[in-house]
Parts: structure tokens; sequence; C-alpha cells
């Protein structure tokens, strides 16, 4: 077995130092010491030797070992320095060359921009977001929100009903504006309360500036001797930090049932920037948004006393507002995921 030991350290030293790079040397190192190597598959013969001579041989395979060792690991040291001089010698790299031109960088989606832009800005007014669910009961959609059964108001947000006769029993639905998140978190909480309440709603509409699911966001302020001017002070803030400091509200009487009193805000119209012009009948103004103090009657259904508290809310389609500060004339291009026109924006 010694001679078959001197015959592996002598075939180690001819074809060790050979190896060109570390590839080479690492497949060398398992040839002779990985597992199924040759010195592995030579100690399996240690059972014959006889137990007089097991030191011996132990320390001849114990110093073979070690040579094989030392040799494999001049290799490895003699690749890596072949590999550096190899880099060095190749084309020096001119650092004056214009760099080589990324792919192409997408952005955010316009109705996510607006969205974000409108978050950001309530926020610094202090309020937070509350969320609730899109499949919404009839009580929250609407009852609470002093819209009973049969109410005018519901033709006008005609909406999608869900088959829930098996499991509960009041109608289902999938809510038609997030004012349900309002009344859920003053069911929850009490005044003061500020929040702003992001997401999407659906009804049945499908027309150049409309889509049966589109994306709302409604604010809600309720505390002590909140008025009408507190609102419109509000709106001016909201508009001018989102559309910018030019840009001037106009309020208008309207009917909400749920708010007392209730207005449409128009704002400066964002094509001829109040001039006037065909899209705002000459006016110089657009409606964007719907507005009021909140209903009595709302308060008292959530367990408020209207003596005590008042407060205003607004609510604006995200989407309108995407396309006025982009200038889209056609709401259904947002949802469309054409490439040429997301490119535009």
């Amino acid at each position: 077995m010694l001679d078959e030991l001197q015959k592996l350290v002598e075939s180690a030293r001819r074809e060790i130092p050979l190896a060109g790079d570390r590839d080479a040397a690492e497949a060398l190192r398992i040839r002779y010491l990985g597992k199924k190597g040759e010195l592995s598959l030579l100690l399996r013969g240690m059972g014959k030797v006889p137990t007089a001579d097991r030191p011996a041989v132990g320390a001849a395979v114990n110093s073979a070992k070690e040579e094989i060792e030392k040799l494999i690991d001049g290799a490895l040291q003699q690749g890596q320095r072949a590999a550096l001089e190899a880099e060095l010698r190749a084309p020096p790299l001119d650092v004056t060359l214009p760099g080589r031109r990324l792919a192409a960088r997408g952005h955010r989606h316009p109705v996510s921009a607006a969205l974000d832009d409108v978050v950001e800005i309530l926020a610094r007014m202090g309020y937070e977001v509350a969320e609730g669910p899109e499949v919404e009961l009839d009580f929250y959609n609407f009852e609470a929100l002093n819209i009973p059964p049969n109410h005018p108001a519901r033709e006008m947000q005609d909406t999608f009903y869900v088959d829930s006769a098996k499991r509960v029993q009041a109608p289902v639905l999938l809510r038609t504006h997030t004012s349900p998140v309002q009344i859920r978190t003053m069911l929850a909480r009490k005044p003061p309360l500020r929040i702003c309440s992001p997401g999407k709603v659906y009804r049945r509409d499908d027309d150049p500036t409309h889509t049966p699911m589109f994306h709302q966001i409604e604010v809600l302020c309720i505390d002590k001797d909140i008025t009408f001017g507190d609102l419109k002070g509000t709106l001016e803030a909201f508009v001018q930090a989102f559309f910018g400091k030019s840009f001037r509200t106009r309020l208008r009487p309207s009917y909400f049932p749920f708010v007392e009193p209730g207005a449409e805000v128009d704002i400066t119209c964002t094509l001829c920037l109040g001039k006037g012009c065909r899209t705002c009948k000459r006016t110089g103004f657009i409606e964007v948004l719907g507005a009021g103090m909140v209903h009595p009657r709302v308060l008292a259904n959530v367990g408020y006393d209207p003596e005590e508290v008042s407060g205003f809310a607004f609510g604006c389609g995200v989407d309108r507002l995407a396309m006025l500060r982009s200038g889209i004339d056609d709401l259904r291009l947002v949802f469309e995921n054409d490439l040429r026109f997301l490119e535009q924006l």
C-alpha cells in the first residue's frame, strides 16, 4: 500500500502544477481528495494492512494528503495570478466613452399618482386614512346616509347587487361611494374625527367620463363648532395644493341626502384657465366634486348628538382629478393599459 501511495503522490506532482486555471485545479482536487477520489479509494484497503504496519501506513497517508493539498493550493494561487494577468492585459477601459443607455423606465399610473398626491395633501392637513370593504351592506351604503329604500337618490347610484339571500337578510351590494367607511368609522369612534377614505367604487355607468369601476376619495371632519366656512377654507386649500395656487373655487347650492346644506364645487377650468371655452360652457369653471355639512340625521344614525357636534364632508372621483390634471378627454383610456397612451403622461 505504501508503494501505491508513492505512485499517487508522484502522479499528483506531475499533473497538478500543470493546471491552467482555477477550474482545472478544482477538478484535480476532486479527483485526488474527493469523497470518491483516488486517495479515498486507496484508503478502503486499510483493513487488509497488518496491525503492526498500520501506524506507518497512517503516517504515510497523512503525509501524502498534506503534500497533495499544498500542490492544489499552489495551483489555485497560480490560477488566480493568471486570471489577474489576463485581465490586466485586456484592452483598457475608456472612462470618457458615453455610457450605455438604460432601458426605458416606467412611471406611476396617472390615477395612482393623483391618489397618492391627494392622500399626501390631506395628510398634511391632519386627515388620516380609513378603509372599509368594497362589498357592503345596504345599511352602510344607503340607509345610514339618509337614503332609505325607494329614495330617488338611489336611482342616481343604480349599482351592482349581490345575491345574498342564503347568507344575510339585508341587501348586499358593491359600494357606490366610500361614504360607508365614514359610517363605520363614526360608529366605532367618538369625535373629534378627521379622516379620508380612498378606494374603488362601482356604479352602472359607461361613457367617456364614467366607468363601472372608478376611484373615489371622501373627506370627513367632525368636531365641535365646525362651520361651512371651515369647509370652504379646506376646499380652497385642497384645490390649490393639487392643481396650483392660481386655481379658484366656486360653490353652487346642490342636494345630497347625507349633507345639509350641500354644494357642487367648481374650480377654474383646467383647459382655458378661466378664460372660457366650450368645455366649461364659457363660464371659466368646471365641476369637480360635491360637498356639504353632515346632515343631522346622519349624525344621529351613528349615535352622535347633532346639538353637540357638527361636521363637513366632501368627495371626488380621483380618476376625474387625474383627467383634469393630465388633460385626458376620455376616462376609459386610463383603464385600457395601452402603453402608447400611458407613455405620453
